[in-house]
C-alpha cells in the first residue's frame, strides 16, 4: 500500500489508519472492515470472537510482569457516518476514502475523514501489534452500528468480557476526558400520502453550503438546520397560496445537523407561482443577513418552470408534512445554567424525504436527563398525531452517570499532568457514547472516554490533526504502563 501519512511516528499507527481508510465501513456496511480484524488477530494469534452483528472483540494477554493483572477493556467503534459534498462522486459502500495530508492535518476528499471512530480502531490495532509496550491484561472491543443507535453495543454478549475498567476512545478532543454523557432515541415519523398527476408551474428552492455538524456534540454552537430552514420558507409561502408538494429532500443522518435541503412545489395558479417566486426570493435575501455572519458558505437558488406538470401530493397531505417539520422542536431545549449553559437536552431534525407514496422525517433527540428524553418523545407522540403520521422510536439508548470515585479516571489525570504539564479536563458530554451500554450490563464497570483531536465530525470537513493522534497514542501507552505497573483497580 503506497501510505501518504509520512514522518510521525509511531509509524504503524498511521498505517492502521490507512488501511482501515480503504476500506468501506458505514454504518450496516461493517462486514469487510469486521473480516479485516479477525485476520488481524488470526495472524498474531490472538483470541478473536466475531458475532452476527460483525462485533469483534481481540485479547492479548498482559506483558511478562503485568500478566496476572484484572484486564483492561479498549473499546471504539469501527462504523463511520458517511457525508459527502454534492459535486463529490462517491459510492461509500464500494470505495474507501481518498485521504489528504495538508500541513499536517489530515481530510478526506469531500468527503467525511471516518476518524470518528477510526482513530480508536488503529490505537487498539497498534497496541496490539506493538510488542514493545508494556501493559495488563487487554479486551479489545470494536463495535458496530454505532452512529445508527449504538445497536452493535447493545447486541454484543458482555458476558464475554471480564474487565472492570474500560478506555472508550470516541472522545474528540486532546486533553479533556469524558466522564458523562446523554442518552437518546432515533424517531421516526412516517405517513402514506399518494402523488397524482398535476399540470401547473413547478417552483424548485435549493439550500446548500450549511456548515452542519454533529448533532450532539455541535448542538450548542446552534448551526443553522438546512430541514427546518426550508420549512420555514415552505410555511411561509403556504401563507399566500395553496400549492402541491412534489418532492422535499433534505440530510443523510439523523446525528448530523443537515446542510443541504431541495423542495419542489407545484402550483395549478401561475399568478399564485409567480408571486410564492418573489416572496421566496425575499425570504432568502432575508434569511442571507441572519445566516451569513455564523455560516459563510451559506447560499440558495430559487427557479421556476411555467406550463409543467409533476407527481405531487395532495394540498392537504403537502400541508400536514411540512408544518409537521416546522413545529417539531429543533436545537437546543434546555441548558443547565449551574453549569455554564451545559446542554441537557437537544433534538435534531435530521432528515426529510419523500418518495412516491410515503412521506418520512427523521429526528435525534437526547438528554442526559431520562424524564426530559421522555417530555422529548411524548411531544413528538403528539406531533405525529396532530399530522397524521406514525412515530417509531428507533435504537434508544442509556445516558452514562458522572462516577464519584472513578480510579481509571486518576490515573489518567497523573498520567496528563506528568506528560504535558497541565491539568486533564473532565467534562461530560452531550453527545452519546456507548460507555452508557457497558456499565450498564456490567457492574461495577469504572469507564472514561478518551481521544486524540478530530474536528468538523459528521461532515465533509472533518479532519485530525496527526500531531494531536500521535500525543494521544504516547498518552495510552503512558496509561497503560501505569496500569501494568499496578495501578489499576481490582
Amino acid at each position: 500500500m503506497d501510505y501518504k501519512i509520512k514522518g510521525y511516528k509511531p509509524a504503524q499507527l498511521f498505517h492502521f489508519f490507512e488501511e482501515i481508510s480503504a476500506i468501506p465501513r458505514g454504518s450496516g456496511n461493517e462486514k469487510q472492515i469486521s473480516d479485516y480484524l479477525v485476520s488481524f488477530a488470526q495472524k498474531r494469534n490472538l483470541w478473536v470472537y466475531q458475532d452476527s452483528d460483525h462485533n469483534v472483540i481481540i485479547k492479548k494477554e498482559g506483558s511478562k510482569n503485568a500478566a496476572a493483572l484484572p484486564p483492561v477493556m479498549l473499546q471504539g467503534h469501527i462504523d463511520m457516518v458517511c457525508e459527502k459534498n454534492k459535486t463529490v462522486q462517491h459510492d461509500f459502500t464500494k470505495e474507501g476514502l481518498n485521504l489528504e495530508v495538508k500541513d499536517g492535518i489530515l481530510y478526506a476528499d469531500g468527503t467525511t475523514l471516518g476518524a470518528d471512530n477510526g482513530v480508536a480502531v488503529a490505537l487498539m490495532l497498534m497496541v496490539l501489534d506493538d510488542e514493545d509496550i508494556t501493559h495488563p491484561p487487554l479486551e479489545c472491543v470494536f463495535t458496530t452500528a454505532e452512529e445508527v443507535g449504538l445497536l452493535g453495543a447493545k447486541a454484543l454478549d458482555k458476558s464475554l468480557l471480564s474487565a472492570r475498567t474500560m478506555i472508550n476512545m470516541d472522545s474528540e478532543e486532546e486533553g479533556i476526558a469524558t466522564v458523562s454523557c446523554a442518552g437518546g432515541v432515533r424517531i421516526e415519523l412516517s405517513k402514506t400520502a399518494e402523488k397524482q398527476v398535476l399540470d401547473g408551474t413547478v417552483l424548485h428552492l435549493s439550500i446548500k453550503g450549511l456548515l452542519g455538524g454533529h448533532s450532539g456534540s455541535d448542538i450548542h454552537k446552534e448551526r443553522h438546520n438546512a430541514n427546518l430552514l426550508m420549512a420555514r420558507i415552505c410555511c411561509r409561502l403556504l401563507e399566500g397560496s395553496a400549492y402541491h408538494l412534489v418532492e422535499l429532500n433534505g440530510g443523510n443522518k439523523d446525528n448530523a445537523i443537515p446542510r443541504d435541503c431541495d423542495a419542489t412545489l407545484l402550483f395549478t395558479d401561475q399568478s399564485a407561482a409567480v408571486k410564492a417566486e418573489e416572496l421566496a426570493r425575499h425570504l432568502f435575501g432575508q434569511f442571507q443577513d441572519e445566516i451569513l455572519p455564523d455560516e459563510p458558505a451559506f447560499s440558495w437558488e430559487v427557479t421556476m418552470e411555467k406550463d409543467s406538470y409533476a407527481k405531487a401530493f395532495t394540498a392537504e397531505d403537502s400541508r400536514a408534512f411540512l408544518l409537521a417539520m416546522y413545529l417539531a422542536p429543533n436545537g437546543v431545549q434546555k441548558r443547565n445554567l449551574k453549569m455554564d449553559g451545559f446542554v441537557v437536552a437537544s433534538s435534531n431534525l435530521g432528515v426529510v424525504r419523500t418518495e412516491e407514496n410515503k412521506q418520512t422525517i427523521i429526528f435525534s433527540p437526547r438528554s442526559s436527563v431520562s424524564s426530559l428524553l421522555e417530555e422529548l418523545k411524548a411531544h413528538f407522540r403528539i406531533l405525529a398525531k396532530t399530522f397524521g403520521f406514525t412515530a417509531a422510536f428507533i435504537g434508544e439508548y442509556p445516558g452514562w452517570s458522572y462516577n464519584e470515585t472513578s480510579a481509571i479516571r486518576k490515573v489518567f489525570q497523573e498520567s496528563y499532568q506528568e506528560l504535558f504539564g497541565q491539568p486533564l479536563r473532565i467534562e461530560a458530554i452531550h453527545a452519546g457514547l456507548e460507555c452508557g451500554l457497558f456499565c450498564d450490563a456490567i457492574p461495577g464497570l469504572d469507564a472514561i472516554a478518551v481521544g486524540p483531536t478530530i474536528l468538523d465530525c459528521h461532515t465533509p470537513q472533518e479532519h485530525l490533526p496527526l500531531d494531536s493522534f500521535a500525543r494521544f497514542y504516547q498518552f495510552l501507552k503512558d496509561v497503560l504502563q501505569r496500569l501494568a505497573n499496578g495501578n489499576i483497580p481490582s
